[in-house]
């Protein structure tokens, strides 16, 4: 299948699920995966209508995102480490992947000095994986109104990649506690927050119907991976 054909398919599964939970059809958000796929496929994807873009590594970013439409829109997903944030936040219009309040105040002290406000949303680790970055979500609770008093920085809501499964219903556990751990944050603050970044190629459907309002595909609509290029290209965090 083309492109084209994929983003069609994305889209019209997407919008049946909305219908499935009662939801209107526009109400989530598909960020296109991009990381290891060329500019020219996202230029052909951006020809099709799909404008929102998700990497995860600065690098690739860096060399990448010039050579891209200026339409496109980018998140910056991947883990970040703070000796990049400076770059992170010249690329990328909001960071999906904020898990430490020492991050957090990195992004702040930075957009300080760019005079520019960062939309982020804060990386849970709902499963507690060894291994897997993202906030425990006690941990979480605990440093949410610091990092809501950081200047420059808007929490807008959380993200999350549960365990890996070929059986998509065997994330909605995950994704329900993201969706009630967004709750609490919203009665900690004072204020609902907006999104919830969750599902992924083989589980969007089931994360849309749990309530995410983003939804991160790559494989779905790029194909596999192009690893090899990957390796010549070498890009690193």
């Amino acid at each position: 299948m083309s492109l084209a054909e994929n983003l069609d398919l994305i889209q019209q599964r997407m919008r049946a699920a909305c219908r499935r939970a009662g939801r209107a059809e526009d109400s989530v958000l598909l960020l296109a995966v991009s990381k290891t796929h060329s500019a020219d496929a996202i230029e052909a994807m951006v020809n099709c209508g799909q404008v929102f873009f998700g990497e995860s590594k600065i690098q690739e970013a860096r060399a990448k995102i010039p050579l891209c439409p200026g339409k496109s829109r980018w998140h910056f997903i991947g883990h970040l480490q703070s000796n990049k944030v400076r770059e992170a936040i010249e690329f990328f219009e909001t960071i999906q992947s904020v898990d430490s309040l020492s991050l957090a105040g990195e992004i702040s002290k930075r957009c300080i000095q760019a005079a520019k406000t960062m939309p982020i949303l804060l990386e849970v680790n709902v499963a507690g994986e060894a291994g897997k970055f993202g906030y425990k979500p006690e941990a979480l609770l605990r440093e949410l109104k610091e990092i809501a008093a950081l200047p420059r920085v808007e929490i807008q809501g959380l993200m999350a990649v549960p365990p890996y499964s070929t059986d998509a219903e065997k994330s909605r556990p995950y994704f329900r506690r993201l969706r009630e751990l967004k709750d609490g944050c919203g009665k900690i603050l004072g204020a609902g927050l907006l999104h919830l970044s969750m599902g992924m190629s083989g589980d969007f459907e089931v994360a849309i119907e749990e309530g995410a309002t983003i939804v991160r595909i790559g494989t779905a609509l790029f194909g596999e991976r192009r690893r090899a290029n990957l390796a010549k290209q070498n890009f690193e965090n």
